[in-house]
């Protein structure tokens, strides 16, 4: 039996390693045809054309007093031509809402909220003497699904926003994912750009002056990964509209697409995924042709979590929430109906995103104790040291030159060796902790334990 299974786990290690493989080719290809122009010119005419669409941006708060106010300063800041800003205080503990009237001057105001969606009750509405289009929300707390739903139903304008409070956006970023909804028609109904992590860079009144790298090994390697999610697993799935993730710090969604599918779920941990999955439902039953695309720019900096035991807590939430996600939209897993998203998408979130953990886990278990058993079976733990080699370390290279390749944010040589240096050493500490930490979200949902868990933050800006 251990036999049977050693082999089963060497063939899984395999087939995955394939998969990404062939992602990495579709990701370096699509990287190579976006970056063989030159992007900003493009941009800067569309900032200030007149066929843009207006955007509603909705930064859901609660307890992000440390870096609330700079993130809206950015917002402030950016290159559109017309949006509007909504803070959600979501009943926070702190001086979020606090920081943010005195910060910005605002006053309350009477204002009529058609509620489209269902969310917890609005106590009041803030907007500002300085910035006519900057209003906050102040609301009873139900989390940050609930909050963006408070959000949709007092938003303006046909496209909006999803932010995470610590949020910092590039002054380009909302020309960059607005262009492929505006080339494409309108028949793009959610974007979603790429989130980068801002701890180690210098931030001055809410915009990234100096992209530089932490010098704290867990941030390091949270960038890395970052790199191999959004440059190789992204790019490679939205080719072919088969995306069923939109990072929850940084989208842009068609709100009545959003209104008809009835918001974000409350009930779950992972609600930006879930609500992906829905739109792409929607589409394959109304047979509209619709899209849900990436792009690979970074549009938004966020900060990551420093301490191992934050970061546990936001690994397991994340894995919890990716089950939940499945479960609620389980009818669309290999099933025709919905096209590549229900046969391609929805299995390998499951079986690779989901239960992958698990046969790594089982595979690392192997490793140890297959030389005391000797022959053959010191053999297949050579192999699978191998391929766990391959898998952890060398596709998280491959990342790391797919970004130095095309998008070169890091520009100190010593940051760049550090990346390669760090992606090579992921197999022998950061993938094995990761697979814990989603195991026991695995622990979690057998337990029922649904808690968020704290995300204290820092704040990274100055």
């Amino acid at each position: 039996m251990l036999l049977i299974f050693t082999i089963f786990v060497a063939v899984y290690m395999v087939g995955i390693i394939l998969f990404y493989l062939i992602l990495f080719v579709i990701s370096a290809i699509q990287l190579r045809k976006e970056y063989k122009l030159d992007q900003y010119e493009p941009y800067e005419e569309l900032s200030q054309s007149s066929f843009t669409r207006p955007v509603s941006i909705l930064v859901p708060a609660y307890n992000e007093e440390a870096g609330i106010v700079p993130s809206v300063r950015s917002l402030l800041s950016i290159n559109y031509p017309e949006y509007e800003v909504v803070v959600i205080n979501d009943g926070s503990k702190d001086q979020t809402l606090e920081a943010v009237i005195k910060s910005f001057e605002m006053v309350k105001v009477e204002k009529v909220i058609r509620k489209q969606i269902k969310s917890n009750e609005i106590i009041s509405v803030y907007q500002s003497t300085i910035y006519e289009n900057l209003y906050a929300i102040d609301k009873v707390n139900g989390g940050k699904a609930d909050a963006l739903n408070a959000g949709i139903n007092i938003a303006h304008y046909p496209y909006f926003c999803s932010l995470d409070g610590d949020s910092i956006i590039e002054r380009d970023a909302f020309a960059k994912v607005m262009k492929p909804i505006i080339d494409s028609k309108e028949e793009i109904v959610a974007v979603g750009g790429s989130v980068r992590i801002a701890n180690g860079c210098t931030i001055e009144r809410g915009e990234v002056m100096k992209v530089e790298l932490s010098k704290t090994p867990l941030v390091v390697m949270q960038v890395i990964e970052y790199f191999r999610a959004f440059l190789m697993g992204r790019i490679g799935l939205s080719r072919h509209n088969l995306l069923l993730i939109i990072s929850g710090a940084f989208g842009v969604f068609h709100r009545e697409s959003v209104v008809k599918v009835n918001g974000y779920r409350t009930d779950t941990v992972g609600e930006d995924m879930d609500l992906v999955v829905r739109l792409h439902k929607q589409i394959k039953e109304e047979r509209s042709g619709k899209r849900i695309v990436y792009v690979p720019d970074p549009v938004c900096w966020t900060e990551a979590p420093e301490s191992s035991k934050i970061l546990r807590r936001q690994r397991s939430r994340w894995h919890r929430g990716l089950y939940e996600s499945l479960w609620h939209n389980k009818k669309m897993l290999c099933n025709p109906k919905y096209g590549l998203v229900g046969l391609v998408s929805m299995p390998y979130f499951l079986i690779v995103e989901f239960l992958g953990p698990v046969i790594e886990l089982l595979g690392y278990i192997i490793m140890i104790i297959s030389p005391f058993f000797g022959g053959i079976y010191t053999s297949f733990a050579v192999l699978l040291f191998l391929l766990a080699v391959i898998y952890g370390s060398l596709l998280s290279m491959s990342a790391v030159l797919l970004e130095e390749w095309s998008l070169r944010r890091y520009t100190k040589v010593q940051d760049l060796i550090r990346l390669y240096f760090y992606s090579l050493s992921e197999a022998f500490w950061f993938r094995p902790l990761t697979v814990f930490w989603r195991v026991e979200g695995i622990i979690q949902l057998i337990r029922r334990n649904n808690s968020w868990g704290e995300m204290s933050r820092k704040g990274v800006s100055k």
